[in-house]
């Protein structure tokens, strides 16, 4: 009761580093019906491409010893050898054909799903030799869909294969009396065809189950709020911690540059919302923003300002318009040089006026 109120919480979409994980763990979708097609595929094309040769060899290795099985010792020795002999002509008939049939079976993993490589699911879980989890696990939900599908594919498979081998019926009754080579190929032909209509079948059993299994893949992997949130903090850091760290950056920032006010050029003020200190010295392409702010930091520039001797020049349009395009330690943009410059121009001509008053 208490996995199903779980599950019924985990109402979020899978993160990528979720599906990541499940997929490092060897949880991933996988149907036993695409596998199962790819070999049946892969029984209709070696049939295909080696039936001809496969009925011919072992036409020729069955005629030997059906016409010459008189002569063959029945002692132990001889039996062993006639079973050595006849078991590698086998092999050699079948060896290509088996192959290709292991090549395609693993196709029909790959197709599923990337490759993965894990001990996950080899490792040893007390609740799987669980008598009590095993006796769940054979009257689950799961359990009941597969065998409800089995049986549909049984049956469905069967019908296809009555139809197909329904017509056929009379000439299944004379194959006693045929000769062995055209039997060998009478049964090929009828054997790729009972497959082509498996394998049609097979196809959509297939494509239906795979959609079904990522589906019910899917389910499992969504989250809880919760976990979003965990997972969260795990990869992003502790939100309330982020805050801090931006915190503090923030005052070092502001720090630095209350500690650049002293040696400004000039502060340009709003007069009271806006404050932003320039510095420009000879030789500098243009001038640079040591500082801004806006209200109470506006305040403290003035203040520094004023005790380090600054001039404040209060402009307005130019206050704002500097605070709006100027980042801190940054030039200023060219549209307001020549706004910038008069300014500067009026401060050294009242720090000359200055020095000669003071002379």
């Amino acid at each position: 009761m208490a996995d199903e109120t779980d599950q019924s919480e985990k109402t979020e979409d899978p993160s990528q580093r979720k599906l990541e994980e499940a997929h490092k763990k060897g949880d991933v979708p996988k149907s036993q019906e695409v596998t199962t097609w790819f070999s049946v595929f892969g029984i209709a094309l070696a049939l295909m491409i080696f039936g001809s040769s496969m009925s011919s060899g072992m036409a020729v290795s069955m005629r030997g010893f059906l016409e010459h099985a008189h002569q063959f010792p029945i002692d132990q020795g001889g039996l062993l050898s006639l079973i050595d002999n006849v078991g590698a002509n086998l092999f050699g008939v079948i060896l290509l054909p088996l192959t290709l049939l292991a090549l395609l079976s693993v196709a029909g993993n790959v197709v599923q799903h990337k490759p993965v490589l894990t001990i996950e699911k080899v490792k040893p879980k007390f609740n799987k030799v669980s008598p009590l989890a095993g006796f769940k696990r054979l009257f689950s939900k799961d359990s009941l869909m597969n065998f409800v599908k089995g049986l549909a594919k049984i049956g469905i498979v069967a019908a296809v294969m009555v139809v197909l081998m329904w017509p056929e019926r009379e000439r299944l009754e004379g194959l006693i009396t045929m000769d062995l080579a055209a039997l060998m190929g009478f049964i090929q032909f009828e054997a790729l065809k009972l497959i082509g209509g498996v394998i049609a079948i097979l196809a959509v059993v297939a494509i239906a189950d795979f959609l079904w299994q990522r589906h019910q893949w899917f389910e499992k992997q969504k989250m809880s709020l919760k976990e979003l949130k965990d997972e969260y903090k795990d990869t992003e850091g502790d939100p309330a911690i982020k805050a801090r760290i931006r915190q503090l950056r923030q005052e070092r920032s502001r720090n630095r540059m209350m500690a650049a006010v002293p040696d400004a050029s000039v502060i340009v003020t709003n007069p009271t919302h806006y404050a932003v200190a320039l510095k420009y010295e000879a030789g500098m392409p243009a001038p640079v923003c040591v500082a801004k702010g806006v209200d109470t930091m506006a305040l403290k520039i003035r203040q520094v300002g004023r005790e380090a001797e600054v001039p404040i020049i209060e402009n307005p349009p130019l206050a704002r318009a500097l605070h709006a395009t100027v980042d801190v330690e940054e030039p200023i943009p060219e549209e307001h040089y020549r706004a910038v410059a008069e300014v500067i121009s009026y401060v050294m001509r009242l720090k000359k006026r200055r020095g000669w008053a003071a002379s």
